[in-house]
């Protein structure tokens, strides 16, 4: 297939459906850990489609929704250094702080701005010599080889007024946390973008370790019910490994290039997810040599312990006991228009998934 329409074939999609009614026997739990994913199995109806005995639920895979509060309170910090001017993709506005957001920020006369590349970051610090521009580094495998380009130009460049506040995250060990917190997952719908960077061979340990069943799968209604398919097959055979849909994108090996560029600027450490606690080894930070660039270090702003505001379950949500729809707050005080809890900002995030298509 070569064109987006085929992805979306009734026939094929009826194809599908009627191979997973006829060979899925077994109670199946399936978990989704892509924001995109969680987006299109409620846009396109997925789980309508399956029988009873197979649960779709959602899990940390929204950037913004498992960016604990205290580190938007600390970016939110940054804004009110005196000098300071934020440069941040357009996802992270709107989530809420403890008492704020970057929206709210922006509004009262902070200096955040909107960019669509890391490198626009870099053209601000060229442009503004005098300021100190503050980066914000959000997200996993996709969206960090973009940051570690950034930093390897400041370098090259000698900007000396380039920070970076590093807030990426690796997905294998919260898939890993998610286990060992006893939550039954049967099966993972691995994330696309992610694995296309980072390749397949990512989840290797991961299987090993809990003998548990993976597919990496593209964002169409035939990728993802493909995937669920091949799930099926390895949980009726009672089959562990990595399996990819997803082949169109997806290798092995993932992105060669990328990976290198990440592991030259980048090491790993312990860091905080929403819902999930902190989990060892699960984030990245600046290593030693490109210390200058760090805005932790070079920039430090105090705040103290964030807490989820009342009523709001976005962390259970996130690690998949509970669904958007059962938060009291949903759909009422908690709304896209305002959100109060993360879960609730991001159209990948899960409850405007919901509140969005049902």
């Amino acid at each position: 297939m070569k064109y987006m329409d085929e992805f979306r074939d009734a026939a094929l999609v009826k194809k599908i459906t009627a191979a997973i009614k006829n060979r899925s026997q077994k109670p199946l739990r399936i978990m989704e850990v892509c924001g995109g994913h969680t987006l299109a199995i409620r846009k396109f109806g997925i789980p309508q489609l399956l029988p009873s005995h197979i649960e779709l639920v959602s899990g940390p895979g929204c950037p913004v929704c498992v960016t604990d509060r205290t580190a938007i309170d600390r970016v939110i910090a940054f804004t009110r250094v005196p000098g300071v001017k934020l440069a941040t993709y357009g996802d992270l506005l709107r989530v809420p702080g403890s008492e704020s957001s970057l929206d709210l920020e922006k509004a009262h006369g902070a200096d955040v701005n909107i960019v669509y590349s890391s490198l626009e970051a870099i053209e601000m610090a060229r442009a503004n010599p005098n300021r100190k521009i503050v980066f914000t580094g959000i997200g996993f495998e996709t969206t960090t080889p973009a940051s570690a380009v950034a930093v390897i130009e400041a370098a090259k460049l000698g900007l000396n007024n380039f920070f970076v506040f590093s807030m990426h995250k690796l997905m294998p060990p919260a898939m890993d946390a998610l286990i060992e917190q006893g939550i039954r997952i049967d099966g993972y719908i691995g994330p696309g973008h992610v694995t296309t960077i980072a390749g397949a061979d990512m989840y290797n340990a991961l299987v090993e370790k809990h003998k548990i069943a993976i597919v990496v799968t593209g964002f169409e209604p035939v990728d993802l019910l493909q995937a669920i398919l091949m799930l099926v097959e390895m949980h009726e055979e009672n089959r562990a490994g990595v399996e990819i849909q997803y082949r169109r994108a997806v290798t092995v090996s993932g992105n060669p290039k990328a990976r290198e560029m990440v592991s030259a600027v980048f090491e790993v450490c312990d860091e905080h997810w929403r819902g999930l606690g902190k989990i060892s080894d699960s984030g990245l930070r600046l290593q030693r040599k490109y210390k200058a660039f760090d805005a932790l270090q070079n920039i430090p702003v105090d705040v103290p312990q964030a807490f989820e505001p009342p009523g709001c379950i976005c962390g259970e949500v996130l690690r998949g006991i509970s669904r958007p729809n059962d938060c009291r707050l949903f759909g009422k005080a908690c709304t896209p228009a305002n959100p109060v809890g993360a879960c609730m900002v991001s159209g990948e995030g899960a409850c405007q998934a919901y509140y969005n298509h049902g």
